[in-house]
């Protein structure tokens, strides 16, 4: 009896709403995806160490399908693989712009401001959008994609481009910052503000899902209605069981679908008793 094997991957679409195409602009910056939210970093002489104060709103993380439907970006730019939808379509935002309060003590002579990101979510990834200048760059900060966890901050107002991918999924990541010895780069002791923490909630991106995982199929003719199929781990010594998958009909042929991730296991077709 000949039997057919084929490895197969299944893919099942889910429900979603269609977004029907529309021709737009094309973008040749980052858009902010909303209003400003600063952490406003201050500087107290009294005590010799930085303070924060975070704004309690939480941006969303918005793909451009849903913010811009049907712009582009433009696929000279840095950032077009990481933000277009025809690419990875990351929901993004840099609503979050860190800025030094308006009545602050000036730092010490010889220092400088580090802002360090002390953890984070494992998908979420930080950059610099320098769209101001040619050619545009596409810069990862705080630890994304290997880059050191600290930044040098000039303390002008600056708006850290963070993405992920598109969904439902809520992120964090939280920070510190302090002063460091412009000479020998080495933190001031005492000047941290402690950790603080930047929240970001995500938005789907309206397109269908894809289900997909690998499966094994194994096929046999139509007109063999009196054998059963059977299955072994092992030929030596054999231990040949009934395989309890109902079987379907696919191609015209009845057929058994089993899960790719299975044990290795050996197949045959015995008369039925």
């Amino acid at each position: 009896m000949k039997i057919s094997m084929n490895i197969i991957f299944c893919g099942a679409l889910l429900a979603g709403p269609s977004l029907p195409p529309v021709w737009g602009a094309v973008l040749t910056s980052v858009p902010m995806q909303g209003g400003m939210v600063m952490p406003v970093l201050s500087y107290s002489a009294g005590g010799g160490a930085l303070h924060v104060d975070v704004d309690p709103t939480i941006p969303q993380l918005t793909p451009l399908l849903v913010s811009h439907p049907g712009d582009s970006f433009d696929p000279a730019d840095p950032w077009y693989d990481a933000l277009d939808p025809s690419r990875q379509g990351l929901a993004f935002s840099r609503r979050y712009g860190f800025v030094m309060a308006a009545v602050t003590d000036p730092l010490p002579a010889g220092t400088g401001i580090v802002i360090r990101k002390l953890s984070g979510s494992a998908q979420l990834g930080l950059y610099r959008a320098h769209a101001m200048s040619l050619p545009h760059r596409w810069e990862p900060i705080f630890g994304t994609a290997g880059a050191p966890d600290t930044f040098n901050w000039s303390g002008s107002m600056f708006h850290p481009c963070v993405a992920a991918p598109p969904g439902t999924n809520e992120y964090t990541a939280t920070f510190e910052a302090f002063l460091v010895n412009t000479n020998t780069s080495q933190p001031v002791t005492g000047s941290s503000t402690g950790p603080f923490m930047l929240r970001w909630t995500s938005v789907p991106d309206g397109r269908p899902a894809l289900s997909i995982a690998a499966r094994i199929v194994i096929a046999w003719p139509a007109e063999a209605t009196n054998y059963v199929l059977e299955c072994t781990p092992s030929l030596s010594p054999c231990n040949w069981t009934p395989v309890t998958n109902a079987p379907v009909m696919l191609n015209g042929c009845p057929a058994v679908v089993l899960d790719g991730g299975e044990a290795r296991k050996f197949f045959r077709m015995k008369i039925a008793p």
